[in-house]
């Protein structure tokens, strides 16, 4: 359960795909490839995710961006029973982000035969974000139908903005946003709380993420490997 709920989690509040219309801290140039390395307590990489542009049409208030997500293992290559490739859009219009949150249900939550849907709002990053600047509450309501009942899991996430920095990772340097969120889970009358810190760059979109439990240790990274664009 856990493990779903973790993937489920990374891929709707790390993915960078549904920020704001107004916000910079997204890609949107065809053929644009982020690759990043999910690494563990320690840093070490555990498996890589590629995220490609494959389309976008129309203006930047009103415009549809296709991406393409790919899971890879620890030696980038295609990740068994990983669903291969995802495709999912997030549509702009009027300057309000139309995305259907179950496009980021991971692939291989579907393969195991798992029924989950979303609601809730994404997170959003307005272009004139400022060190000190809280962000908008967001939620997001996950329902899994398990056959003989279902279940609800909340999330809610608190954001602010901490600091502009030169961020290092191997794709090179970026000045970032630096965003910490707390994000409060609450599930079968159960709520833990998970404290994360992302690094977003203008154009770019994440660049870094670090995860840290209700202890207060590091759960998990993130970081940008590679960057190419045509």
């Amino acid at each position: 359960m856990k493990k779903i709920l973790a993937l489920l989690a990374s891929a709707l509040f790390a993915a960078g795909a549904g920020l704001s219309a107004q916000s910079v801290f997204f890609p949107s140039k065809v053929g644009t490839v982020l690759t990043y390395a999910n690494g563990d307590a320690k840093g070490n990489a555990q498996s890589y995710s590629m995220l490609t542009i494959k389309d976008v049409k129309g203006t930047p208030s009103n415009m549809t961006i296709t991406y393409a997500g790919n899971s890879l293992d620890k030696n980038r290559k295609p990740l068994k029973n990983s669903g291969g490739e995802q495709t999912f859009k997030v549509t702009i219009k009027d300057n309000v982000v139309i995305m259907d949150l179950n496009q980021m249900i991971p692939a291989e939550l579907k393969q195991q035969g798992v029924k989950l849907t979303v609601k809730g709002s994404p997170l959003e990053l307005p272009s004139s974000l400022k060190p000190g600047q809280s962000l908008k509450p967001y939620n997001l309501i996950m329902t899994m139908d398990l056959g003989m009942m279902k279940m609800d899991t909340v999330m809610k996430a608190e954001g602010k903005c901490m600091a502009i920095e030169d961020v290092k990772v191997p794709a090179g340097t970026f000045k970032c946003h630096k965003i910490t969120q707390k994000i409060t889970s609450t599930v079968m009358n159960t709520t833990t709380v998970t404290n994360a810190f992302t690094w977003y760059a203008p154009n770019v979109g994440t660049v870094k993420t670090e995860t840290y439990d209700d202890k207060g240790k590091l759960a998990s990274t993130t970081a940008l490997v590679e960057l190419r664009s045509k």
